[in-house]
């Protein structure tokens, strides 16, 4: 999402009297990539990029490619196969031992549904989970799509514009799928010999939001990582005990008291940090009754045990579902000691858990690092 957001800013930055540019994608991974589909990258016609499709050994040919497709204005899709052991493919020599399909995009300025207006409109909207469909390649007779449009899937409705009513049955019930999945996938349709089309189906999720319960210092440095990060931050404190300097580090701020007007859904962690053993006690329950994939609360394990075992004397038990979402003490074991050390074990942790993840050592996976098509 940081990537997006930077690549809009600067398409809204551009002089669009004198200025032309592209918008690079990659819709598709087989094997290993050090960015994987959605990856996007913004190129302007005097040479200029926001964004990125690979670790920067393939951003070199990429703008070569993105600014031939402007001189065109006909998008184009590239694949570049570092598994070659030849002299004269791109990408040789990386190790990557993977297949990438980049799509170049010619961007029309005055097309109100470009691809950067697309992600315009749903970074705009309401945190919710989007589908776009982005086509990749298309065969035959198609008379109202093309390669290269992005299409915002809202609903089976949203695919009429392919004309095509067996097709469009077949295309939702695999963006259905896909939805169940939360995980993006080109696909490819051949409904005749001489009417084919590729699409790159992309989930695209909310942000996650990271909600921090406290006014104290050491939630600073955990704020700016989280923004580094690119994520959400929301802070909930005492406003007479905040630093002003720390309002340009956060995106709202909240009261306590205004706790319940906060958006709080299942892309949300929370971390307890007031440093005040009430205040963590009260704010725990508030945060068992949301919708918070995670919950952290700072300070040593027999520090949480015990505020749950008062809440059970209380009558108020933490019930299974709850106490899975319950991190304490939080963040990941890496030796962490000063504030910037335990921000980074945080926000690694909660990176974790978002990602159905263990945590461990790379070098002791035995599978793939991401999953392959």
């Amino acid at each position: 999402m940081k990537e997006i957001k930077a690549i809009i800013r600067a398409y809204d930055n551009l002089d669009k009297g004198t200025m032309q540019a592209a918008l690079a994608t990659v819709v598709r991974v087989e094997g290993s990539s050090y960015r994987r589909t959605g990856a996007r990258m913004l190129v302007t016609d005097d040479g200029v990029w926001v964004g990125g499709i690979s670790g920067g050994c393939l951003e070199g040919d990429a703008l070569k490619r993105a600014r031939l497709a402007i001189a065109k204005s006909k998008p184009s899709l590239i694949t570049y196969d570092t598994t070659q052991d030849d002299a004269y493919q791109i990408g040789v020599g990386l190790g990557c031992n993977g297949i990438i399909d980049v799509l170049f995009t010619p961007l029309r300025f005055q097309d109100e549904n470009n691809p950067v207006e697309v992600l315009k409109s749903c970074i705009a909207a309401n945190r919710q989970t989007y589908v776009l469909l982005t086509i990749t390649g298309i065969e035959g007779n198609w008379a109202h799509v093309k390669a290269g449009e992005v299409i915002r899937y809202t609903g089976f409705e949203s695919l009429s514009v392919f004309g095509d009513e067996a097709f469009e049955k077949m295309l939702n019930e695999r963006i259905i799928s896909q939805i169940e999945t939360g995980k993006s996938a080109p696909v490819y349709f051949e409904l005749e010999v001489w009417k084919k089309v590729a699409l790159f189906i992309e989930i695209l999720l909310p942000e996650i939001h990271l909600v921090l319960m406290g006014h104290q210092y050491d939630i600073y440095p955990l704020a700016r990582l989280t923004k580094e990060v690119g994520y959400r931050v929301t802070m909930v404190s005492n406003p007479l005990k905040i630093n002003p300097k720390f309002m340009d580090t956060v995106d709202a701020i909240f009261g306590y008291n205004q706790f319940n007007d906060i958006k709080i859904d299942k892309y949300t962690a929370i971390v307890l940090m007031s440093h005040d053993y009430d205040t963590d006690k009260i704010n725990l329950l508030k945060a068992l009754q949301t919708k918070a994939f995670y919950i952290g609360m700072l300070g040593p394990r027999v520090r949480s045990e015990k505020i749950i075992s008062e809440l059970a004397g209380e009558g108020k038990p933490i019930n299974d579902a709850g106490m899975s979402r319950i991190y304490a003490p939080a963040g990941l074991d890496i030796g962490a000691v000063s504030p910037e050390e335990i921000a980074l074990s945080i926000i690694a942790e909660i990176k974790t858990v978002f990602a159905k993840r263990e945590g461990g050592f790379l070098r002791l996976r035995q599978t793939a690092i991401h999953e392959r098509n």
